[in-house]
C-alpha cells in the first residue's frame, strides 16, 4: 500500500491496534506473577513506530505511563543506536529521570523488525514492589530509594542476558515475583510482533510510518477542535500538599489561546531532601491526563493528542526536580496536579472538572516473614473518595488520578501473616454540595505475626483535605491510627501480634453550594447512612423536626 490510505481502512487499522495492545495486556497480566500487576493493572503497553511516536496503547493503563514511553525509548536509543539493534533484543531500565519517575516503575522496550526493516518497538511498564533497598519515607536522596537499572539490553537476540539479570536477582528479597514478572512481558512482545506482523499483511501495510502519521494527525486535530471550542484566557489556582515538616505549596498558571494549551508550574516551591519530588516525566503525564480528561477524553491515547499541549515547571521545582533528589514517592505530588489544573480550568469550563479526590492515592507496605518464614514486602491500594463532578455525586473509594483496582482483601491475607478486621465507608466524610463528593472508607489490619512486623506509609490530605469546588465544601481529612491512637502520617512503625493499625482515606469534595442540592438526594444519603442527621441539618439546611420525621416514617415502613 502506498502512503494514501482511505478513512474506512485507516479506522479499521486503528482498531485493530488497540485491541492488539489490549491483548498484549491482557497477556502481561494473566501470565504474571504479582498482585500489584494481576489484581492492580499497575502497568501500560505502548506501541511506537520507528521514528518513536506512540500510537496505540492499551486501553486500560495507569495515567502516570501516559506520554513517557518516548522519552524513555529516546534515552535508550542515545545508549543502544538503531543500528545496534537486532530482532529478539530487549532494552530494560527503570531510571527515574528517563522512565515514570521512580525505581519501582520498570520500562522495557523490545524492537520489532519485518525481516531486516525496524518497523515499530512494543514496551511497557510495570510497578514492582520490591526494587531492593528499604521502603522509607524519609530517604534523602535517590540513592537511597533502591537499586537503579541504567538502560542495558535484558535480552540480547532473543535470550536473556545472564548477566542483567543476576545483578536484579541479588538486589531483591522477593526475585521470583519481580522476575515473573519482566518474563512475562517477553511473552506479551512476542504476542504484539506476531500480531502487528500479520496485520501488516493482512491491511497490505508497506509503509507503517504513512499509516501511523495519519492516526497521529487526527488524534491531534480531535484535541485542536476542543480546544478551540472553549475560550481563550489565563486561570490560576494553587494547592497545599502536606509534605513533611511543612506544607508545600504547587501553584499552576493555564494559558489557552487557540488550540494550544500552556500549563506553567511557576511559584511552586522547590524541591526537598524528602521523596515526595516529581520527575518532568512524571509531571508531563499526570498534567496530559488531566488536560485529556477535561478536552478530549473520548480519543484514543497517541502522542498526536499531546501536541497542542505545553508543560513548563522550573527545573529544580518540587514538580521538575534535579538529580539525585528522592523522588519514590513523586505522586505525593504529582497527584496534586490534575487538580490544580482542574481548578484553574473551573474558571474557564466548570462543566468539565472534578472537585478534588481523596488523593493521592493512599497504600501502605507492610514487611516482615510469612508463615513459610520467608521475608516479604507486600503493598496495599486504599482509595479515598472520588471528587464531585458537575452533574453527579462522586463514587465512593474510587481511585482518581491513578486508576489503580482495588486490592483484594482475601488475597492480601492469604500472602502475609494480617487479618483485616473491617472495611466500612466513613459517614460523613464526601464534601457537602449540590454534587456531594464520595466516601472514603475506613480499613483495618490486624497482625497475626508471633514475629514483629513493620509498616510503611507515606500519606497525604491529613493536614489539607480535598478541595470542594465551585461553592461545594472540603470531604474530611484522612487519618492513622494504631491501636486507636493517632500516628503521623509519613512514619515506619513497627507492630505486634495482635496490634491493630487503622486507615481512614479522605473524602472527595463536593461542587457547588449545598444548599442547592435536592431535598429527595439529602433524604436519601440520610437514610442510606451517607450523611448524618446533623450533616443534613448543618450542611443542607434540614430542620431537626424534618430530620426526625422523616426518620420515623422510614421506621414505620421498614416495621
Amino acid at each position: 500500500m502506498g502512503k494514501s490510505i482511505s478513512a474506512l481502512q485507516l479506522g479499521i487499522v486503528w482498531q485493530r491496534l488497540t485491541g492488539l495492545m489490549d491483548e498484549v495486556a491482557q497477556t502481561f497480566v494473566r501470565t504474571s506473577f504479582s498482585v500489584v500487576v494481576r489484581e492492580n493493572w499497575d502497568l501500560a503497553c505502548s506501541l511506537m513506530d520507528a521514528n518513536g511516536r506512540v500510537f496505540a496503547q492499551s486501553s486500560r493503563s495507569i495515567p502516570s505511563f501516559l506520554g513517557t514511553m518516548p522519552r524513555t525509548l529516546a534515552a535508550m536509543l542515545e545508549r543502544y543506536p538503531k543500528h545496534t539493534l537486532e530482532p529478539g533484543d530487549v532494552l530494560i531500565s527503570n531510571d527515574p529521570w528517563l522512565g515514570t519517575g521512580h525505581l519501582n516503575d520498570i520500562t522495557m522496550v523490545r524492537p520489532i523488525f519485518r525481516g531486516a526493516e525496524l518497523v515499530a518497538f512494543v514496551g511497557s511498564t510495570f510497578h514492582t514492589v520490591d526494587i531492593g533497598g528499604a521502603p522509607n519515607p524519609f530517604a534523602k536522596d535517590a540513592y537511597e530509594e533502591g537499586l537503579c537499572i541504567p538502560v542495558l539490553k535484558i535480552c540480547r537476540r532473543g535470550e536473556e542476558n545472564s548477566d542483567v539479570v543476576s545483578f536484579i536477582k541479588e538486589n531483591l528479597r522477593e526475585p521470583l515475583e519481580t522476575l515473573g514478572d519482566i518474563r512475562a512481558q517477553f511473552a506479551a512482545y512476542e504476542l504484539a510482533q506476531t500480531k502487528l506482523l500479520a496485520l501488516l499483511q493482512q491491511e497490505n501495510i508497506d509503509d507503517l510510518t504513512a499509516v501511523t502519521d495519519q492516526i497521529l494527525l487526527r488524534s491531534e486535530n480531535s484535541m485542536r477542535r476542543m480546544l478551540e471550542s472553549m475560550p481563550d484566557g489565563e486561570f490560576d489556582d494553587h494547592v497545599m500538599a502536606d509534605g513533611f515538616e511543612k506544607s508545600l505549596l504547587i501553584c499552576c498558571n493555564v494559558r489557552k489561546k487557540g488550540s494550544e494549551l500552556v500549563i506553567d508550574y511557576s511559584g511552586t516551591d522547590a524541591q526537598i531532601d524528602k521523596p515526595i519530588n516529581s520527575v518532568m516525566n512524571f509531571t508531563f503525564a499526570y498534567s496530559a491526563y488531566a488536560v485529556k480528561c477535561a478536552f478530549d477524553p473520548s480519543s484514543p491515547n497517541n502522542d498526536g493528542g499531546l501536541r497542542p499541549l505545553t508543560i513548563l515547571a522550573p527545573e529544580g521545582c518540587l514538580v521538575n526536580p534535579t538529580r539525585p533528589a528522592p523522588v519514590w514517592g513523586r505522586h505525593l505530588s504529582g497527584h496534586y496536579l490534575p487538580f490544580v489544573i482542574f481548578g484553574a480550568l473551573s474558571k474557564m469550563m466548570p462543566t468539565k472538572i472534578i472537585a478534588d479526590s481523596g488523593s493521592p492515592i493512599w497504600n501502605v507496605y507492610f514487611k516482615g516473614v510469612d508463615r513459610s518464614q520467608r521475608k516479604f514486602v507486600k503493598m496495599f491500594f486504599m482509595s479515598g473518595g472520588y471528587g464531585a463532578r458537575a452533574t453527579s455525586d462522586g463514587p465512593a473509594c474510587l481511585s482518581f488520578p491513578t486508576n489503580v483496582a482495588n486490592s483484594p482483601i482475601e488475597q492480601f491475607e492469604n500472602q502475609t501473616p494480617m487479618l483485616v478486621t473491617e472495611k466500612s465507608l466513613l459517614v460523613d466524610s464526601g464534601g457537602a454540595g449540590l454534587h456531594r463528593g464520595g466516601l472514603g472508607q475506613r480499613i483495618s489490619f490486624k497482625s497475626l505475626s508471633p514475629e514483629p512486623l513493620t509498616f510503611m506509609i507515606r500519606h497525604e490530605r491529613v493536614k489539607h483535605p480535598p478541595r470542594g469546588f465551585l461553592g461545594g465544601l472540603d470531604g474530611a481529612a484522612g487519618i492513622d491510627l494504631l491501636d486507636g491512637v493517632k500516628i503521623p502520617a509519613k512514619s515506619v512503625i513497627s507492630m505486634k501480634e495482635g496490634q491493630v493499625v487503622t486507615f481512614e482515606t479522605p473524602g472527595g469534595g463536593g461542587m457547588s453550594p449545598a444548599h442547592l442540592r435536592e431535598r429527595f438526594a439529602v433524604e436519601r444519603d440520610l437514610l442510606d447512612g451517607v450523611v448524618s442527621a446533623a450533616s443534613a441539618q448543618r450542611d443542607y439546611g434540614l430542620a431537626a423536626s424534618e430530620i426526625q420525621q422523616m426518620l420515623n416514617a422510614n421506621k414505620g415502613r421498614a416495621s
